[in-house]
């Protein structure tokens, strides 16, 4: 099962990040593997259980162990990193098209409250959380955030853009962090929106509001809603039961990242057109 979650060369790309273990007092019970403890939070976040109700017999250890460790984890930035090497892996392997971007965002009920929530208009006022996410041409994430229901999608715009990691393709020079183009619906249909991606270097195209429809921008739009279905079928992120903010977008950056490397080997490993 460990094998399943976790192969063999995901483990060898990953495993740097992961921080020593701290020395065993003697006589003390011996620790779960880092592999071991992943897989666990990886079935955790596909199956959306309680952290406590992981299954022992599994082999993954006990939940609680899963959920200290992964917050330890969290507060140690390890998820991001995580994510920004197999962005680099994919780089590597020219599986990312930086010549376009696309940016959305979904609700998500969030029943439990905390920091980033807010009544969702589109859901009679619950509380609930956004991500927003940008992709790349392909539909690999490229960066995410995360803000109250009620936040209008534009605000989040220069937060969601700033959030891409610097991707580095093994050469020397600078990491890239910035698309050719964006493409986003109307909601992001604001001169300050225009000039924030120009001031980036980066050529909007935009939806505009009375003038032409999102539609038109649909053969390029599409992956990323796509991409934020994927997203949620990792049950752990359908709802938010974090109260945590910083738990929950760890969450969400670790779906993501297991999306880059799903769709990175699945390119890899496709047959070539002769």
């Amino acid at each position: 099962m460990v094998e399943q979650l976790v192969p063999d060369e995901l483990w060898a790309l990953i495993q740097p990040v992961f921080p020593a273990p701290p020395a065993r007092p003697r006589g003390g019970r011996p620790r779960h593997s880092d592999r071991q403890t992943f897989a666990g939070i990886l079935y955790l976040l596909r199956w959306g259980l309680p952290w406590r109700q992981l299954p022992l017999a599994l082999g993954f250890g006990s939940g609680r162990t899963c959920e200290r460790r992964f917050d330890e984890w969290q507060r140690g930035g390890v998820w991001m990193r995580l994510w920004r090497i197999l962005l680099d892996h994919a780089q590597q392997q020219g599986c990312l098209d930086w010549s376009r971007a696309a940016l959305d965002s979904i609700s998500i009920p969030a029943p439990r409250g905390g920091a980033h929530t807010g009544p969702n208009p589109t859901d009679r006022g619950k509380a609930g959380s956004k991500l927003h996410l940008l992709i790349d041409a392909q539909g690999l994430p490229l960066a995410l955030s995360l803000s109250g229901a009620n936040v209008h999608d534009s605000k989040q715009l220069e937060a969601t853009i700033d959030a891409v990691p610097g991707v580095r393709n093994g050469r020397r020079g600078r990491p890239r962090r910035r698309p050719t183009k964006l493409y986003a619906d109307k909601g992001y249909d604001f001169a300050r929106c225009r000039r924030a991606l120009m001031r980036r270097r980066i050529a909007p195209r935009i939806a505009r509001r009375g003038v032409e429809s999102s539609s038109t921008l649909g053969r390029h739009r599409w992956r990323v809603e796509r991409t934020l279905s994927w997203l949620v079928s990792s049950r752990k992120l359908a709802v938010r039961r974090e109260r945590s903010s910083a738990s929950f977008l760890a969450l969400a950056q670790l779906a993501c990242a297991l999306i880059v490397w799903r769709r990175t080997r699945g390119a890899l490993s496709a047959p070539q057109a002769a």
